[in-house]
């Protein structure tokens, strides 16, 4: 989701942060061995990984709604909801992060997707943000200030790992909130589509993908990382954003090679799926104009899941449309023998939540094989007061939550671990 960052009403604290000279070449943090400390570094015995079509948690292959309990035993046949919680590594306040986590933990869910990026021009404007690099004229910076810097996102991924929780950690935004593309092509030149070409740009976030992947690789906290949130290039050819995503995909690999990767895209499909989806059409979301071919991304070797967003009052479609765009990505990932993931949908509050979203879980577990779903997005009552929510967001212990959440976890449990529609 997009309408994010004008939502915060965060206080933080004062600007403490490393430059980085020249080549852009991340600095070691030598300020704090806190996050040694509380990060467990001795192995990878929990991290996940695909099969075939599916995710492996702890050894386990399983579908699941959120995630399958990644610390219990393999015999396990628990499973849990999981959801979208970007906020996480934002929280000024330890005591808002440790509720939260609590919070989540506490309604079952396992894997959360926390934003792994913060990034702005201007740090004397960002007095109500927490950041974690700031990108300017002088050069490439990473806020090492406990208060509103990278130990945010550090306090966060310890609370997950110390209670069980994975995350997926987006490493860009396309939009402007907290750190997108715009932040880059502001300092070296060009414009939002060109970003995805120009070398120095890039040089730029590969500088801070290196920052953060060696932050945290030996955390068994991370489930996967993200290229992007919802990456696009309107009117580009899909060549693009392909090759791209190849590029930056296994650059991640050669500094990670046992943490799973993705796109994070919306799932937009083109030409090139219409002998392969049912239902194909020339509406929007299957003209390519974004600039994404969901089908050749799949196709990345150094991607190892799919993953597509559905907010189909948004796009112009009718609820009824969600379960056909479900059944699309399915196809897709049949095809290419590759797990996919409808990482975000929601219905705004005040809708029927329960009535809309039902039939599009029943076509996730009835009659599809896609391996996992998380809601966008968790919600609660922050102790310091801060509000970094959305209207769609679904309330913890809220009658909403447990159906969608909770029920539907119980309903992907039942299903056989094979995947055969």
């Amino acid at each position: 989701m997009y309408f994010l960052s004008k939502l915060l009403l965060f206080a933080v604290a004062a600007v403490d942060v490393l430059l980085v000279h020249g080549a852009p070449t991340p600095l070691e943090d030598t300020k704090s061995s806190e996050l040694d400390r509380r990060i467990d570094t001795t192995s990878f015995s929990r991290v996940s990984t695909t099969s075939k079509r599916l995710f492996q948690l702890a050894g386990k292959t399983q579908y699941f709604a959120g995630a399958l309990l990644s610390n219990h035993a393999a015999s396990t046949t628990d499973m849990y909801p999981g959801t979208n919680a970007w906020w996480l590594g934002h929280l000024p306040s330890n005591q808002d992060v440790d509720t939260a986590v609590a919070q989540m933990a506490a309604t079952g869910y396992k894997v959360l997707r926390v934003w792994g990026f913060g990034t702005t021009n201007d740090a004397s404007n960002r007095k109500d943000d927490v950041y974690y690099q700031v990108l300017n004229s002088s050069g490439q910076y990473f806020n090492y200030n406990p208060s509103n810097g990278i130990a945010r996102l550090d306090y966060a991924v310890a609370a997950a790992q110390k209670k069980g929780l994975q995350l997926i950690l987006p490493l860009l935004n396309n939009y402007d909130d907290l750190g997108g593309i715009n932040t880059y092509t502001n300092v070296y030149g060009g414009d939002h589509n060109g970003f995805y070409t120009n070398a120095k740009a890039q040089a730029a976030y590969k500088a801070y993908i290196e920052f953060i992947v060696n932050r945290y690789k030996s955390s068994p906290a991370i489930f996967s990382w993200e290229l992007c949130n919802e990456p696009v290039c309107p009117g580009c050819a899909a060549s693009v954003i392909t090759k791209w995503a190849s590029d930056t995909s296994a650059y991640i690999k050669s500094l990670d090679p046992h943490h799973m990767v993705s796109l994070g895209d919306e799932g937009w499909l083109t030409a090139t799926s219409a002998g392969t989806v049912p239902n194909y059409d020339q509406s929007h979301a299957y003209t390519g104009y974004n600039g994404v071919d969901f089908q050749r991304n799949l196709a990345i070797p150094t991607l190892d899941y799919g993953t597509f967003h559905m907010y189909y009052d948004l796009w112009g479609y009718n609820a009824s449309w969600g379960s056909t765009w479900i059944a699309q990505h399915n196809a897709i990932g049949k095809a290419l023998n590759k797990p996919v993931m409808l990482e975000e949908y929601a219905v705004k509050e005040g809708l029927d939540r329960v009535g809309i979203v039902g039939p599009w879980q029943e076509t996730v577990v009835k009659k599809t094989s896609v391996a996992a779903d998380m809601l966008w997005q968790f919600g609660t009552v922050f102790p310091s007061g801060s509000r970094p929510l959305d209207d769609y967001a679904v309330y913890w212990n809220s009658s909403a939550l447990g159906v969608l959440g909770a029920q539907h976890a119980r309903e992907m449990a039942a299903k056989k671990a094979v995947a055969t529609l």
